[in-house]
């Protein structure tokens, strides 16, 4: 947390309802938590422009809207000097949702979402083996999403 900025348990409570669920209102937030609209919404302008809540998102679910393949790649690198190149390519896949720079055997470890094993294959053959700078990937098909949650706030 930023030192000059003054996180309280209420704060806190904000970000974990936020975390929860985001579409909810401030008076609906408000009675949760047992103060007004107007407070809520003057903290989370407060947590806004502090930068640590950022946007607003909706969870949605994927494998209804036929996207039935979910991924994991583990990238080497030739060189680790290399991740920031390749890092602004794998951006450009638009079915890269999660990417991470990881310690271990991978230098990068990323997530993969697909409406199938064919476009998994296009994207792993005619995208990802194109970018200069990867050695080689490790490919790990998701069978089942068990656990799917966000840290829990704690004051």
């Amino acid at each position: 947390m930023t030192p000059d900025l003054n996180i309280d348990k209420l704060d806190l409570q904000i970000i974990q309802q936020l975390i929860h669920d985001a579409g909810l209102s401030y008076a609906e937030m408000g009675k949760k938590l047992f103060v007004s609209a107007g407070t809520i919404h003057v903290r989370i302008k407060k947590l806004q422009d502090a930068g640590i809540i950022q946007g607003q998102r909706f969870q949605v679910d994927l494998k209804k809207l036929g996207y039935d393949v979910i991924a994991f790649i583990g990238i080497y690198l030739e060189k680790s000097s290399l991740y920031d190149t390749v890092a602004r390519d794998l951006k450009k896949i638009p079915e890269i949702v999660r990417m991470n720079y990881t310690t271990g055997n991978y230098s990068i470890f990323a997530e993969i979402v697909c409406k199938d094993i064919g476009q998994l294959r296009t994207v792993l053959h005619d995208e990802l083996q194109k970018i200069k700078g990867i050695e080689r990937t490790e490919t790990f098909i998701s069978l089942e999403e068990s656990l799917n949650r966000s840290v829990s706030i704690t004051s």
